[in-house]
């Protein structure tokens, strides 16, 4: 197999340094160029063709959303976006992903190296030049279901990775107010994640909040994990959320494997979705549901930015079904209804 073939674009000579250095640790990894600027970089990619670009958010002549968008639309291509751990970095890099970014890394910090920063940057821009480019712009809104009733006492989990901005926009934007308890753990970084769970809860006519320890979990209600911070879990005859500090399981902190896991101690009933991402996190996490009595469904090959997570659990015999993105929120919403009509008609 061929290297992969990355064109740098970083207004700070010493970004594109660190950048650089990073990547070429990486023997599969070819950097074959360079800009300090979306106009030296759109003359770049017409030369060198490049496989994955890696973008910062905020550059002279043109911001980096702008220039993805014209990527975007006149040549899409793989992009992994690079972004200061503020919160007015992780807010216009969750729009950049919702645009169809593929990923994106934090760049280096108060108490955080370039190494550290940039430790799992080789992996996401191979990750993101095997992966499906969406091209359609910005993800449209859903209408929710008005007439719908969650059961009560259900309990939904859903995992996701890369491309899992998109996929959790998408089904949760057609929630309704009165939705299935719902849990939930996006692999992202950890400064993220309280910025995503703002974007999630005004597109959303549930209630979205990044978890905390004793939270009850109720209809109505979607918690997020924080990321890099701690396992999201369920616990309880009443069910409350639970972080818990610990060891990456699968590779991750907060690990879909955890979440799902926990919630297949449950007695009660529940459903497991596993969606878009790179690895195995969540497929043995979901079999474990599934053989509790749990339903299961994976987003399907055709729409998952990376199938990997949902691959894994499908041929291991965790997923029931398999829907393609868009199908994916109605089907969940009929397997958690209060009315048993509705939870039949995926089956």
């Amino acid at each position: 197999m061929s290297a992969v073939r990355v064109l740098v674009v970083d207004d700070s000579p010493t970004m594109r340094g660190l950048i650089t250095a990073a990547l070429r640790r990486d023997p599969e990894i070819e950097v074959v160029g360079t800009a300090a600027d979306p106009l030296e970089a759109r003359a770049m990619i017409k030369a060198l063709n490049p496989d994955v670009i890696t973008l910062d958010v905020e550059m002279p002549n043109m911001n980096g959303l702008e220039f993805l968008e014209k990527i975007m639309r006149l040549r899409p291509m793989p992009v992994v976006m690079v972004s200061t751990l503020t919160q007015a970095g992780a807010e216009i890099t969750l729009e950049a992903l919702e645009m169809g970014a593929v990923d994106a890394v934090g760049k280096p910090g108060a108490g955080v190296t370039a190494v550290e920063a940039f430790a799992e940057l080789g992996l996401k821009v191979k990750t993101a030049a095997r992966s499906r480019v969406r091209t359609g712009g910005r993800i449209e809104a859903v209408r929710p279901r008005a007439d719908y009733r969650a059961a009560p006492d259900h309990v939904l989990a859903i995992g996701a990775s890369t491309g899992g901005v998109e996929a959790l926009l998408t089904i949760l934007s057609a929630f309704p107010a009165d939705c299935p308890a719902t849990v939930v753990t996006q692999h992202m970084p950890g400064t993220f994640t309280a910025s995503f769970a703002a974007r999630l809860d005004k597109t959303s006519a549930a209630t979205v909040t990044e978890a905390v320890e004793g939270a009850p979990v109720i209809p109505g209600h979607i918690y997020l994990a924080p990321g890099g911070v701690a396992h999201l879990e369920v616990s309880g005859t009443t069910p409350r959320c639970r972080l818990s500090q610990g060891d990456t399981v699968s590779g991750h902190r907060p690990s879909v494997d955890v979440l799902f896991r926990s919630v297949a101690r449950l007695r009660r009933p529940m459903t497991g979705v596993i969606l878009t991402g790179m690895g195995r996190d969540g497929a043995q996490g979901l079999l474990e549901m599934r053989n509790a009595g749990a339903r299961t469904l994976g987003q399907d090959e055709a729409s998952s930015v990376v199938y990997g997570m949902p691959r894994v659990a499908y041929e291991i015999g965790a997923v029931e079904r398999q829907l393609p993105l868009s199908r994916l929120s109605s089907a969940i919403l009929d397997l958690c209804s209060a009315s048993p009509r509705d939870a039949q008609m995926i089956a």
